[in-house]
């Protein structure tokens, strides 16, 4: 099958179902992922798709995928709530926003060297932060209600250590925490658990 012919039964296939999975993709029409990224990657350039993480999901128009990127996280679709929310400023000025901490790292790892800047809020104060230079909290027992492994944002290291003397949990940097959730939704996929 041509990958013209694949692209245009993904795009009738997130037109009917709404959203769906790489992995799904890969296994219906027989190809790698790498393959179905190739595809899927001028119907996300055409604003047709937005990409999600381990899918795709269906944009009517170009206008829907902007409104979708300041609104929904750009991973989980959740409504972002600015005082959790996690946002990475791309090239020619595009922002996404992520709920929290926990998809703005997984995204910002997908996106790479594509991230320009990104910003967080600081837990205590609401003030935005860079995410590269804060101090990421794991594992505390404090739920505030968001996607898990929950990821808390600090913007110094001595609050964040005294947030998990109180409340537990462990405090990493920006390089600890992007690795760490993603080896923690890894083993959760691997196990049944994501």
């Amino acid at each position: 099958m041509l990958a013209s012919e694949r692209r245009e039964k993904i795009k009738k296939l997130v037109q009917s179902r709404n959203s769906v999975k790489i992995s799904e993709l890969s296994e219906l029409l027989g190809v790698s992922e790498m393959t179905i990224h190739r595809d899927i990657k001028p119907l996300v350039e055409e604003g047709i798709v937005i990409k999600t993480f381990g899918g795709i999901t269906y944009a009517k128009n170009r206008s829907e995928s902007i409104k979708r990127s300041s609104d929904d996280c750009v991973l989980c679709g959740r409504k972002v709530d600015r005082r959790l929310s996690y946002k990475l400023i791309l090239p020619d000025n595009e922002v996404e926003s992520a709920c929290c901490a926990h998809c703005g790292l997984l995204r910002h790892r997908q996106l790479g060297d594509q991230v320009i800047q990104a910003i967080c809020y600081d837990f205590f104060s609401s003030t935005t932060i860079s995410a590269l230079s804060a101090w990421f909290v794991m594992d505390t027992s404090v739920d505030v209600g968001c996607c898990q492994p929950q990821v808390l944002t600090f913007g110094r290291k001595d609050q964040a250590e005294g947030f998990v003397k109180g409340f537990g949990g462990r405090v990493l940097s920006f390089s600890e925490a992007i690795d760490k959730v993603h080896v923690k939704m890894a083993c959760c996929k691997h196990h049944g658990r994501g």
